[in-house]
């Protein structure tokens, strides 16, 4: 994100990532993969339009390590029930399809599984008072 002569500003940037995690709610945790993943694809897009082949596959490696690490193996498969398998089956459509995406250079899959993320991320935001009120309980 930062060139090398940029260390300062790479560590105040993970400073402020680390503190925003560590203060955040578990719904706000799940908002913050979201945005991350949103934000990996928008770098893959941009290396991509740019011709810049190793930036656009790490950018993409992130997304899919977002998608896997973090929103898969987040979902309750106990609690969750119908909802959390067809999650589950998503989150393993939309890595599938980076990968695809890596392989073909293909700016349109970014875009699709951009949209999807931004679908969920809306979902989700929009339980967020819902989600208030059941941890303040």
């Amino acid at each position: 994100m930062f060139s090398q002569g940029h260390g300062g500003a790479n560590a105040y940037a993970r400073v402020g990532v680390q503190t925003g995690v560590m203060g955040a709610s578990p719904h706000r945790l799940v908002a913050m993969l979201y945005q991350g993943a949103r934000q990996a694809i928008a770098q893959a897009r941009m290396h991509l339009q740019q011709g810049n082949i190793p930036a656009r596959g790490e950018a993409i490696t992130k997304a899919i390590n977002i998608i896997e690490s973090g929103l898969q193996q987040s979902l309750n498969r106990d609690i969750g029930g119908d909802i959390a398998a067809r999650l589950d089956a998503l989150y393993t459509y939309m890595s599938h399809r980076l990968l695809e995406a890596n392989v073909r250079q293909s700016e349109e899959v970014l875009v699709e599984i951009d949209g999807l993320l931004a679908t969920l991320e809306e979902a989700w935001m929009a339980i967020a008072p819902d989600a208030a009120k059941m941890a303040a309980a």
